[in-house]
């Protein structure tokens, strides 16, 4: 199966992993909307919309490039009814706009507690419903958020508890929106790296430049997720993928593609259990594919 004339609503997708999903949809012929904040250059953000929007129709679909504020209902009603406008319809939802911030309860402002509650979790629910509606309609609807796995264990809170659980949240909407909607037919999963991608976010808040020899690409993240958006939606709803098992269910066995820097161990994703090596080639028949 194609994304060939389907109607992608990007949240974010200036860049990194959003750009790169954008990119893929678009090899297929698809239409992409990047609803994000950036429209004119900041010098620490490689991209804007309109940057994104010319290289998704260099790569072969359609753009529609919108100053969206994902936190602002009204403006994400606007965007989503212009999508329909333009494109006659609405198939895909992906949620990959996000706020990070990598500190303690003492050392995060409220005002920061804040933008990453009210971007990843408000963000999410108000962008689903906005285009649930126009879902409905389609052959076969798809949610994907890029959020991670559901845990109850607090080593992965007690670091950074403001941004993880802003990040939970988003992942607890797929799994209420995925019961919400299953007898609708629109698949809602979650979509998650098993190690560091090289990314504006981790140069920029997480590692370094340093820390990027360590990433994959984020292509790996853009391949997973148009395996799992191409699938048959009533079939496909409420999981927690990771990239490579996912990957590994559609059939792929060449990881060093992904890798920044071939040959170079990896880091694991910190909401994600690291795999010894993480991951050589020969360490791929450790992971599991995804159903």
């Amino acid at each position: 199966m194609s994304l060939t004339g389907k109607t992608i609503f990007m949240s974010g997708g200036s860049r990194g992993i959003g750009l790169a999903i954008a990119l893929r949809a678009a090899r297929d012929g698809a239409n992409v909307v990047i609803a994000a904040k950036t429209a004119d250059p900041d010098p620490r953000l490689e991209g804007t919309i309109h940057t994104a929007a010319a290289a998704v129709e260099a790569a072969g679909g359609k753009a529609l490039p919108l100053v969206v504020d994902i936190r602002d209902e009204e403006r994400v009603k606007d965007a989503v009814a212009k999508t329909v406008e333009v494109f006659g319809g609405l198939d895909i939802l992906v949620n990959n706009a996000s706020a990070i911030r990598l500190t303690g309860t003492l050392d995060t402002p409220v005002k920061r507690y804040d933008l990453m509650h009210g971007v990843n979790g408000r963000g999410t629910f108000v962008c689903a419903q906005a285009c649930l509606p126009h879902l409905l309609n389609s052959p076969n609807p798809h949610i994907l958020t890029l959020s991670p796995p559901l845990v109850t264990d607090p080593k992965w809170f007690k670091d950074f508890p403001a941004y993880t659980i802003a990040k939970y949240t988003m992942s607890l909407f797929t799994l209420a929106l995925a019961g919400e909607f299953k007898d609708r037919g629109v698949a809602v999963n979650s979509l998650w790296p098993r190690t560091a991608i090289a990314t504006a976010a981790v140069k920029n808040e997480i590692g370094g430049a340093a820390m990027i020899a360590a990433c994959r690409k984020p292509e790996i993240v853009a391949d997973a997720a148009h395996y799992i958006l191409t699938r048959p939606s009533k079939a496909c709803s409420g999981n927690f993928f990771l990239d490579d098992e996912v990957l590994l269910a559609a059939g792929v066995r060449d990881f060093s593609q992904y890798d920044v820097q071939p040959g170079a161990a990896l880091q694991a994703d910190f909401f994600v259990e690291a795999l010894p090596g993480m991951l050589r080639a020969d360490d791929m028949a450790k992971v599991k594919p995804s159903p």
